[in-house]
């Protein structure tokens, strides 16, 4: 039995919908994989920094006066931690 004009349009339609749909799948798919990776350096950087920020200023309360660099930096110590901190934060708003 023959098919009418309006089914082949109908089936046509739907071809090239699935075919945009598609091509669109393939252009998220591709942006998921490139995004994470721009900014992968991010977490473990910040996380690093701010870690050796608290670091530096616990080891200044502890035993500053025992470290040689420390002894001769002496309350600058508390500004470079509190510097590697806040260098921390503003990394972290580059985190996507």
């Amino acid at each position: 039995m023959p098919e009418s004009k309006t089914r082949k349009a109908a089936d046509e339609k739907r071809k090239l919908k699935k075919a945009q749909n598609l091509a669109e799948d393939r252009q998220i798919k591709q942006r998921r994989t490139i995004m994470p990776g721009q900014r992968a350096w991010v977490p473990p950087l910040f996380i690093t920094v701010g870690l050796v920020g608290v670091a530096w200023l616990v080891v200044y309360y502890i035993a500053g006066t025992m470290v040689p660099l420390m002894n001769t930096l002496g309350n600058w110590n508390i500004l470079i931690a509190m510097g590697l901190i806040a260098a921390a934060f503003s990394l972290a708003t580059l985190w996507k």
